[in-house]
């Protein structure tokens, strides 16, 4: 599918603390490489900046959608909107969801990002290439943080 990115992994860790580092928006910022400016609330706008090394002069904004704990939270954004030269508000957003479920080992975990067909014809690919590399290394990130 070209519309959206399906990432799974289980993590050795109860749902309460899968939730708590998806959800806070402190723990969120150490594993996700991103400074926020407050909580996450829904039906919100979250902003603050990114940390990530090369990525520094990106802002983050995403809109809160759902907050169903302890098994969804869910946002919409703008994919690898990385060119402050371009106003990317007037692209449709995507949606991005995390989905814990309760394991014998722990929590799975899938994050799925969906809403790439909507995107320009000349954004959609890079968006969608970058973001699912992205999703990879922040499987990692939230795995190391919450495993620790």
């Amino acid at each position: 599918m070209t519309d959206s990115i399906n990432k799974t992994i289980v993590l050795n860790a109860p749902i309460d603390r899968v939730w708590r580092a998806l959800t806070d928006h402190s723990e969120f910022g150490e594993w996700f490489r991103v400074r926020l400016d407050g909580p996450f609330i829904r039906g919100q706008q979250s902003t603050g900046h990114i940390t990530y090394p090369g990525f520094e002069h990106v802002l983050w904004r995403a809109t809160i959608e759902t907050m169903d704990q302890p098994t969804l939270f869910a946002f919409t954004w703008h994919p690898y909107a990385v060119d402050p030269n371009v106003d990317y508000t007037q692209e449709p957003p995507t949606r991005v969801t995390f989905q814990l479920e309760p394991v014998p080992t722990g929590t799975r975990l899938t994050i799925t990002e969906s809403g790439f067909d909507a995107l320009p014809p000349d954004r959609k690919p890079i968006a969608l290439r970058m973001n699912d590399g992205g999703w990879s290394t922040q499987l990692t990130n939230i795995r190391t943080h919450v495993e620790s």
